[in-house]
């Protein structure tokens, strides 16, 4: 079994995670990787800091992750998030899945992201060009738009 999470601050390294889920009784390993993109609501952005309530944040990441393992049937997962200022381009949270078929494979890792997006008490505060900062609710950041 291979079921990791982590909340650091250094970068995130998302190959390293695949080699790490990978497995030859895997017929289907997939990469979540989320960045910071330059463009949110219409506002140009230049970076983003990521804070967290750190225990409780570690708790409900393993949490969602041990759920997923559960729901989906793998016993292959890693997920880490990052935490401080990254800048454009920068991932921010990295998840790996290994199962032995692609749709489970697929469908553990969008549970995983949109239940940190939930759940995880982590947050983010936008930098924009105009030299202002906001921080963002994430669980209204993809409302409306489709899966």
């Amino acid at each position: 079994m291979t079921v990791r999470t982590a909340i650091v601050e250094r970068p995130l390294v998302p190959h390293e995670l695949l080699s790490e889920v990978a497995s030859p009784a895997c017929g289907a390993v997939t990469l979540f990787v989320g960045t910071v993109r330059e463009v949110n609501d219409g506002r140009s952005v230049t970076g983003i800091d990521y804070s967290a309530y750190g225990a409780m944040a570690a708790e409900e990441l393993e949490r969602v992750a041990g759920e997923a393992v559960q729901r989906f049937g793998t016993d292959r997962l890693i997920v880490e998030h990052r935490l401080g200022t990254l800048a454009l381009g920068e991932a921010s949270i990295a998840i790996a899945v290994a199962h032995a078929h692609r749709a489970a494979a697929l469908d553990a890792q969008r549970y995983v992201i949109e239940e940190v997006k939930r759940r995880v008490p982590i947050w983010k505060r936008e930098h924009y060009t105009d030299g202002s900062r906001a921080w963002v609710d994430p669980t209204r950041a993809d409302a409306g738009r489709t899966p």
